[in-house]
């Protein structure tokens, strides 16, 4: 076993173990996460495994022999990606394609330390987990009016704080993508108050230890100067705001993960062609309101369905994301819509998430783009982010 990864394991498996997870399959079609933490049965300290196929759920308990041997065999065949979480350490371990392992570790302060009684449960069944833990004061959760002093969560902004540990479970998910060997450059279009933004900088930054920078854009002044007074007092030296429109934004030449989270209507099309340009490795847009194809769809051998308005409204917004998604696919990204949180929350739930190819494939491309073409001349709908890429990037 390598030898950094011994040393890690040796370190957390134990009592004060929050949680491993190990992520970002190789192949598609088996386990897609594997979570481990620690659980007593009958006084002995054992450990249990989740593995998640599909919609199916598997569980088992190991010895510490065992669970110690699972991961390197994950970490070497099946996963790129570990992560740790201690009561005194944060580590993190990435898997070449030739399972060669790169292993990072954090030894936590006190002020960052969770408090092993009260946050680490053992029993065989505990209450959900999140990246972000209640009990755990975080500043900027505290200033935003999500968290009480004493770490609480606010019954109110209960659902904001799920959607916060929602959103970092997919910028969990694609830590892989990201670079390793230099400062990260990260892009939030539409930030507004930045709950997400602020989380992205403490996830990555704080917790996981990565040299990250990170501008938010957004219209209003008196949110962009707020914003600003929060990332100075808590020290987030590589955290800004500016006030700016997306669709004329030039702050930047580069930037390796693109956030949009629901700019409103053509606005997410602009964010998302900036990132097309940049070549950025990874792409999170949650879309918001979409009236631009509502607008224009007009398709004979739909009129039936189209006739009502809300049906209309739905399709045309399921249309635009299914379409964005396509467009990213031409431009050599893995892409996937997901469900952001739970339609009981809002029906803006729709994450779409792009990771870059490494090989772009010309043939693949040609056929994406053949298919959205007929698609939009059978719907006569011209979408925004169809005509910048194909003006801008001469696709």
């Amino acid at each position: 076993m390598d030898e950094k990864l011994a040393s890690l394991l040796e370190s957390t498996l134990n009592r004060g173990l929050y949680q491993i997870i190990i992520s970002n399959p190789r192949k598609s079609g088996g386990a897609s996460k594997v979570k481990i933490r620690p659980v007593l049965l009958k006084n002995e300290l054992m450990f249990q495994e989740t593995i998640y196929e599909g919609t199916k759920v598997f569980h088992r308990n190991c010895k510490c022999e065992e669970i110690t041997s699972d991961i390197e065999n994950y970490l070497i065949n099946d996963f790129k990606q570990c992560e740790i979480e201690h009561t005194d350490i944060r580590g993190i371990v990435f898997s070449s394609k030739k399972g060669k392992l790169t292993v990072k570790t954090k030894r936590l302060n006190e002020d960052n330390k969770m408090n092993n009684t009260q946050n680490v449960s053992l029993s065989h069944n505990r209450v959900k987990n999140y990246i972000l833990k209640e009990g755990i004061p975080i500043p900027f959760l505290i200033e935003l009016g999500v968290q009480s002093e004493d770490g609480k969560i606010i019954h109110s902004k209960y659902d904001k704080y799920k959607q916060i540990n929602r959103f970092l479970e997919f910028i969990e998910d694609v830590l892989p993508a990201l670079p390793k060997d230099r400062e990260v450059q990260i892009v939030d279009f539409g930030c507004g108050k930045s709950y997400l933004t602020f989380a992205i900088y403490y996830y990555l930054h704080e917790l996981m230890g990565l040299d990250v920078a990170i501008t938010g854009l957004d219209l209003k002044e008196d949110v962009i100067s707020h914003c600003n007074e929060l990332s100075g007092k808590y020290g987030y030296e590589k955290l800004k705001f500016i006030r700016g429109d997306i669709a004329e934004y030039e702050g930047l030449t580069q930037a390796d993960m693109v956030v949009t989270l629901h700019a409103c209507d053509t606005a997410t099309d602009y964010a998302l062609e900036k990132a097309v340009k940049w070549q950025s490795k990874v792409i999170l847009s949650v879309p918001c309101c979409q009236h631009e194809v509502n607008k224009q769809i007009d398709c004979e051998q739909m009129q039936s369905l189209l006739q009502y308005g809300i049906i209309k409204e739905r399709m045309s917004a399921l249309i635009t994301d299914a379409l964005r998604a396509n467009l990213l696919k031409a431009e050599g990204y893995d892409t996937d819509l997901l469900e952001f949180i739970d339609m009981e929350h809002t029906p803006k739930n729709i994450l779409i998430r792009a990771v870059k190819r490494d090989k772009s494939d010309g043939a693949k491309k040609e056929e994406e783009l053949k298919k959205i073409s007929e698609l939009t001349d059978f719907l006569n709908i011209e979408p925004t982010l169809e005509t910048l890429l194909r003006r801008n990037l001469n696709l």
